[in-house]
């Protein structure tokens, strides 16, 4: 199937999707904060600069878009440019793989928080409870208080 944007229009809509502070990691950034949590994001001198990263517990969440990193809960695929999508995503799920191996083998605990499962900030919230344990109110992770 020919795609029905013109290539500039469809180079227009790739570089207006972003990498970082998107819609799904801002959710999850601001109920961490309500639920009294401080944490650092992106950090570079960590491999694949992690979306949020709890330095004193030594834990990361990310953040996966559904489609880019490949999750399960979709079953389709762009009509126009197949071979390239499977490609675009199997290689970003071998990136995200490395990346996480490489940061466990460092001594961290990595959460991936799907964009799918933000909806239900009930479930999303014992999750992350669960896996970072109690808020230390009043401080910021890895800094005294």
């Amino acid at each position: 199937m020919v795609d029905k944007l013109t290539p500039q229009r469809r180079s227009r809509n790739m570089q207006a999707i972003r990498q970082k502070n998107t819609k799904p990691e801002m959710a999850v950034r601001r109920l961490l904060h309500a639920l009294g949590y401080r944490y650092r994001v992106h950090r570079t001198d960590l491999p694949g600069r992690p979306d949020i990263v709890f330095t004193a517990r030594k834990k990361i969440v990310q953040v996966h878009g559904c489609f880019w990193h490949g999750h399960d809960c979709l079953d389709r695929m762009p009509k126009s440019r197949e071979e390239y999508w499977l490609s675009k995503i199997q290689g970003n799920r071998e990136r995200d793989e490395r990346n996480r191996a490489t940061l466990e083998a460092m001594g961290w605990e990595v959460l991936v928080v799907w964009e799918c499962e933000i909806k239900n900030t009930t479930v999303l919230a014992s999750t992350l409870t669960g896996f970072l344990g109690p808020a230390r109110v009043g401080t910021v992770e890895g800094r005294p208080g």
